[in-house]
This record gives structure tokens, sequence and C-alpha cells, in this order.
């Protein structure tokens, strides 16, 4: 117990030290965090009255980023599986940077949640045993067990791993290996289940929809994977760690793929809303061409597209998906895209208009876009200090038989010839 208090302690102070860009960064995601915790407080003070929410419109921007997120979350087993499923070792190498982002993405899901809730001191409702928890009928009852779980799946297996390499040992198998493939089934259930919390409320024509938890898992493993290799590609630049151009390839394989997949399943939906021409599209034309002279986000949806289809131009030619650099803004296009289309552009038409024929736009506060600025500087610096510590035993620099005092340095990566991002 005492050895595993020194580990903790080493890798607090090595998460907290380093360069001043790297305490500077740290600096400003805490300062961002700590003005979305002030508003965050005189929200709970005052009631949901100080966001845009009303009783025609109750989900908004809170709602919207906790279904992103949950993608982000889930794209972690794109890279699980060609890892373990497929023997693939050069993914294998990076499998961990997928893993800790999917800790700090559930992290913030569950604090946009909390932010959502009116009374958050009643969430001992929705606990098991001590509140009525409603399982297996309600199906937020199945979100909260699928989150949980694998936010522990996902803490275990890398903290497993990493403590086992601090020590100096081989891991045993059968201490992360069974659990390596639960998280598969795991992480497709997450958002499978998020989409059936959509597709379950009859009454909302423009959710209810079969292609809605398909177009869920596409449009996660585009944006995920696409955050991620703009992670390892600016790792490998500063020479952090050294990423196998194999597994960047790998990756660039799964985001291109899911993105195309994405706008087919898109193109599919539009094809249902508009041929028909039914009174339950309203929701889609609110969305896309503006209804009755309301058109708030008409210039989202469309922005979204662009973005999107730009994304997978570049994915397809040749000579473009060769260039690093604008691979890398075709996954932060798609990324941005893809946010816009499962936030704003999911949750807000399910609502407009309302099922008697209401039409009233929702327009987020500046205490609303405070607080989610703040929990998203709050999922940053998370995944910086996880990324701090598990580099610096990844590396061999924080090693149960070195000195605590050994100094943190970082490493060169060689040049890797082709690669235009050097």
């Amino acid at each position: 117990m005492r050895t595993y208090a020194i580990y903790l302690g080493r890798c607090w102070k090595t998460a907290f030290s380093g360069s001043g860009s790297y305490r500077l960064w740290l600096a400003v995601t805490g300062l961002i965090a700590a003005l979305g915790l002030s508003g965050y407080i005189s929200q709970a003070r005052y009631g949901l009255i100080v966001t845009g929410m009303t009783d025609q419109v109750s989900w908004g921007l809170y709602i919207g980023n906790f279904t992103f997120l949950v993608g982000v979350a889930a794209a972690a087993v794109m890279l699980v599986i060609p890892a373990y499923v497929y023997g693939k070792t050069s993914v294998k190498e990076v499998v961990l940077i997928g893993e800790l982002m999917a800790i700090a993405a559930i992290v913030m899901c569950l604090g946009f949640v909390t932010v959502d809730l009116g009374r958050p001191d009643r969430i001992w409702h929705m606990l098991p045993i001590i509140g009525r928890f409603h399982w297996p009928v309600s199906m937020l009852a199945w979100d909260v067990v699928v989150l949980t779980g694998y936010l522990v799946l996902n803490m275990h297996i890398p903290g497993y791993l990493l403590y086992r390499k601090y020590q100096g040992r081989p891991p045993t198998k059968r201490y992360y290996r069974p659990f390596i493939f639960i998280s598969i089934v795991w992480a497709i259930s997450i958002h499978t289940v998020t989409a059936f919390l959509y597709n379950g409320l009859s009454g909302r024509p423009f959710w209810n929809a079969a292609i809605i938890a398909p177009r869920f898992l596409a449009s996660a493993f585009a944006a995920g994977p696409g955050l991620i290799f703009i992670v390892l590609v600016f790792l490998k630049r500063r020479g952090l760690y050294a990423v196998p151009e194999e597994a960047l390839h790998k990756i660039k394989q799964i985001f291109t793929i899911a993105l195309l997949i994405n706008v087919f399943l898109l193109i599919s939906e539009l094809f249902k809303e508009f041929y028909s021409n039914a009174l339950h599209g309203a929701g889609s034309q609110y969305l896309w061409l503006g209804l009755d002279g309301f058109h708030g986000l008409v210039p989202w949806i469309w922005t979204a597209t662009v973005l999107n289809l730009t994304a997978g131009a570049i994915y397809l030619v040749p000579r473009w998906k060769r260039n690093r650099n604008l691979v890398l803004a075709a996954c932060a296009m798609s990324f941005v895209g893809i946010w816009i289309e499962k936030g704003p552009g999911l949750v807000l038409p399910g609502f407009i208009p309302t099922p008697l024929g209401e039409i009233l736009e929702y327009r987020p506060t500046l205490t609303e876009i405070r607080i989610t600025v703040g929990i998203w500087a709050m999922g940053a610096f998370l995944y910086t200090v996880l990324l701090k510590m598990a580099l610096a035993i990844e590396r061999g620099e924080l090693r149960e038989s070195a000195t605590p005092s050994k100094s943190i340095r970082m490493i060169s990566v060689p040049r890797v010839a082709g690669d235009p991002g050097h």
C-alpha cells in the first residue's frame, strides 16, 4: 500500500512539473474551468432560468455537448479493435492515448449531465439501492449503467498497465485482456443507448427514426479518431512520443471511412424527410431550410455540411491526403462539423416545432456558454495531466527503481522519411 501511495505521489509531481509553456497551458485551462464553475454557482443559486432553455425547449447546449462527447469517448474502441483483435502492434502502442481521452470525455459527459439538472442534489434518485433506479425499464437508467461502467473499464485497463510498467514487471493477461474485449462491446453500447434515449421518445418525430443509432456510431468514429490523430501528430512533432507512422495511417483510414458512412446516412435521412414531405418532417425543414420565418439553425447546419464535405474531399484526393497539414485541418473540420451536427443540429430540431405546433427558438445565454467552455477546459486539463503521467511512464522516466528526484526529459524522435509533418 505504501508503494502504491509513493507511486501516486510521484505521478502527481510529474503531472504538475514541466516547461513554462506546459505550466501556462495548465494555468489557462484551470482558470477557464474556474470561470465555468463560477457560472455554475450562479446557475445553482438562481436556477435554470439563467439559461436559454424553456418549457418548450428543455434540452440545449449542455445535452448537445453530452451527446457529442459520448461519441468521442466511444471512439477509443477504434484503436482497441485493430490493436487487440487483429494484433496490429503499431496501433497497440498508441491505444493508451485513446483510452485516456475516453476517461476525460466521460468525465465531461458527467459534468454536462450534472449542470443540466435543475436540482443536482436529487441525483440520488438515480442511484441503485439508495434511490429508485427504474432499471431495466428506464433508458436513462441504462445510460447511467453503461457510462459508469465504461469509465471504470477505461480507468482500470490503462491504470493497471501503467502501474505494472512503473514497477518494471510484465502485466498479467487475465487482469486486463478480458476487460479489453468487454470494453469493445461496452463502447458501442454507450453511444447506442444514448441514441435510444432520443429514439424512444415517440412524441418527437425528428428523433423517432431507426437510423439515429447507426449515425451516432458513424459520426463518433469519425470525430473521435480525428481528435486522437491530432494529439498523436502533436506528440510526434514535439518529440514527446515516438508515434509509429503505421498507426497514424490506420487511424486516418478509420476516420475517413467513418466520415463517408456518416455522410451517406445523412443523405439517406434527408431523402426520407424531404421526399415524403410529411408533416412529421417539420423539424428537418426548420433545421435545413427554416420554418415560418424562423431559421436560427440553418447557418449552423450548412456550415457543418460544408466542413464535413470538405474534410471528406481532403481524405479522398490522393495528393491532398498525403499532406499532413491538410489532413490535420480536415480532422479539425470534421470534429467541428460533427459537433454542430450532433449538438444544435440534433437536439434543438427535436423540440422545434413543439407537438402543439409552437415555434420558440433557443439561444444559449452567456452563463450557459461560460459553463460549457469551463467543462471543456476541465476535460482538457484532466487529459493533459493524465497524458503527462502516462508518457513519463511509457518513456521509462518514471520507474519504481528510479530515484524520485530524477528529472523528466524529452525524447528525440528520428525524422521519418516522407513525413510532411517534419
